[in-house]
């Protein structure tokens, strides 16, 4: 028997289900991929060299994501981020400048700031994008030039209309548990907490399982899967992105389905390379940010140091050919077009939350019954813990409605 139905093993998915099976409730969960971890990807080579492909650190204001990689036991491969940490490049018309976060601040213009800084540092972020908000408190020109790139590398999209605070933002305010590094991975990269979670007893994942259609029945709910599979549990949790939601519900749930349509979605194009250590000309970083470019940001392994190997990925803005794509990497990484190994593509579709995202939001919950949850990243944002703690309340709110029965 199963008591809970999730279908979708990204990280949403996946803390739901985590806490539906600690509670003790038997679950399925569904993927339709390989893999689970969604925008959490960890690619693995046959001698264990990895890199991330997606989501590429954690904080220690993770709570959530830390509870549960303690409960699995992936907390035991934590580790902290090295000294290449704290050093980025900015790369404008052809040429990179290493930076440190204080160093950023050489690069405004301290009159504009100056001008501005004063009369609109108490201001209220309410109502506000990223892009008015920032303008208005160091200049149009400081934040086009600056802020608006190093913004647009963390979503790998343009944050500039997305809200200034509330659901959607990328600010968002966590307590800190001081006694983890700031900043961290783990050996084996993120995807370690999320096949570490998939293992976890009362919990039965499915990949290669993509769900077709959800429906009501006299169960609760019926999911059918794309080889004819059906499934059926008293409480459902829907983890699929808001691109792919509204296909999925619309015949059970048109109202539910038109408001997730509303949320504006972005295609995320990836493409990680790796090179032996002595053929990288670029000192070891962080990032690279372009000010104007093919792609967003270039996020490299170098806080987790490799004696041999170095790796990069390129998040790409979306409808770039592949050719073009490996043009730019030769040209950023300075080689010569015979040498650039096999790349690893990946590509995801992500929410694009714009100011009014939080009444998008609010339209989306009055649609949703009691006995479903629905979880994802275009709920409070896009950060892993902004994921997990959507599935944690969603958990809190739906799961007393699945009693636990006795052996």
């Amino acid at each position: 028997m199963i008591d809970v139905l999730v279908v979708g093993g990204g990280i949403s998915g996946l803390a739901f289900a985590w806490k539906a099976a600690t509670a003790g409730r038997q679950v399925v969960l569904l993927e339709s991929s390989p893999r689970v971890g969604g925008c959490i990807y960890s690619h693995s080579s046959k001698d264990g060299f990895w890199f991330e492909m997606g989501a590429h650190t954690v904080y220690n204001s993770y709570g959530g994501f830390l509870e549960m990689g303690n409960a699995t036991g992936a907390c035991e491969t934590l580790v902290q981020r090295g000294p290449a940490r704290s050093q980025f490049g900015l790369l404008r018309d052809g040429a990179v400048a290493w930076l440190t976060p204080p160093k950023v601040l050489l690069h405004l213009g301290w009159l504009e700031a100056a001008a501005r800084f004063p009369f609109n540092v108490f201001r209220s972020k309410e109502g506000q994008t990223v892009a008015s908000h920032f303008s208005r408190l160091l200049g149009p020109k400081n934040f086009a030039q600056i802020l608006s790139p190093f913004f647009a590398a963390v979503p790998s999209q343009s944050a500039d209309l997305f809200p200034a605070a509330g659901p959607g933002s990328l600010f968002k305010k966590r307590p800190r548990r001081k006694e983890i590094p700031r900043s961290f991975g783990f050996h084996g990269g993120l995807q370690t907490v999320c096949t570490a979670t998939s293992k976890v007893t009362h919990l039965s994942v499915h990949t290669d399982s993509a769900a077709m259609t959800v429906a009501r029945n006299s169960d609760g709910w019926q999911v059918r899967t794309h080889d004819g599979r059906v499934y059926s549990a008293p409480l459902l949790a829907i983890a699929t992105p808001a691109s792919v939601t509204p296909a999925l519900v619309d015949g059970a749930l048109p109202g539910l389905a038109n408001a997730i349509r509303k949320v504006e979605t972005v295609a995320v194009e990836s493409v990680g390379v790796v090179l032996p250590r002595d053929r990288c000309w670029m000192p070891e970083c962080a990032f690279v940010v372009p000010t104007d470019d093919l792609f967003f940001s270039m996020v490299t392994r170098d806080p987790f140091p490799d004696p041999d190997r170095r790796a990069f990925t390129f998040h790409f803005r979306p409808g770039i050919s592949r050719e073009k794509k490996r043009k730019r990497i030769v040209e950023v990484l300075r080689l010569r077009h015979e040498d650039l190994p096999s790349t690893l593509e990946n590509a995801v579709t992500l929410p694009s939350a714009t100011v009014d995202h939080a009444h998008k939001v609010a339209e989306i919950e009055k649609h949703i019954p009691d006995s479903l949850a629905l979880v994802g990243n275009y709920f409070e944002g896009l950060a892993i813990e902004d994921c997990v703690g959507r599935a944690f309340a969603e958990w809190n709110r739906v799961g007393s409605t699945v009693p636990l029965l006795e052996d």
